[in-house]
């Protein structure tokens, strides 16, 4: 599809991400929520149209790339806790709460925005040692035991791999938890956005 038509189907998504009940509950629960995948060559608009989206519906936009993380700065450092179990006092490792998830904590304290995207790029560029967590990540919604706030969506991008060196290709596994959009260039369609 083109940029037009991967636009359309985002804000159809996030409609649909953030519909509430009668008694308030999202009617998708988060956890049935498939992340998206904006997968398209480099300057196509990817970036350009989340944005814009998130501008027109009012949302939240949080946007990272993640060839920039490793796996403390995605989930969280780790603590060690004094806990008892079985009446036995032992430690027990838990994380503080990443810096992606902060960040969307963070802009909804700011501005008052209950819903929006969270936008990670080169999501195929991730580093191998981040791998196992982005994969919980796109199932779960989870980074290191924090769950993301309800109402935020989940949009990923890439490039294929003809056009960057660095991608690695997505196993079955990583490719069933997302729902891959795949943009191709029209020059009529980029104009237009």
């Amino acid at each position: 599809m083109d940029i037009k038509q991967a636009k359309e189907a985002l804000r159809r998504t996030y409609l649909v991400y953030t519909e509430r009940d009668e008694f308030g509950s999202l009617r998708i629960p988060a956890e049935q929520q498939r992340p998206l995948l904006l997968m398209g060559p480099p300057g196509v608009g990817k970036t350009a149209i989340l944005s814009q989206l998130a501008e027109e519906l009012g949302a939240g936009l949080v946007a990272y790339t993640m060839t920039h993380h490793t796996r403390q700065s995605a989930i969280g450092l780790p603590l060690i806790r004094e806990k008892t179990y079985g009446g036995k006092p032992c430690s027990a490792t838990e994380y503080t709460m990443s810096e992606i998830l902060a960040s969307i904590y963070d802009q909804m304290e700011q501005t008052g925005q209950k819903t929006g995207f969270l936008f990670l790029d080169e999501i195929n560029c991730v580093s191998e040692a981040l791998s196992p967590a982005m994969l919980l990540f796109l199932q779960y919604k989870v980074f290191g035991g924090h769950q993301i706030p309800e109402g935020w969506v989940v949009v990923t991008a890439g490039n294929p791999p003809r056009f960057n060196k660095s991608v690695r290709e997505f196993d079955a596994a990583t490719r069933d938890r997302l729902k891959v959009i795949e943009v191709e260039p029209s020059y009529e369609a980029w104009k237009a956005y």
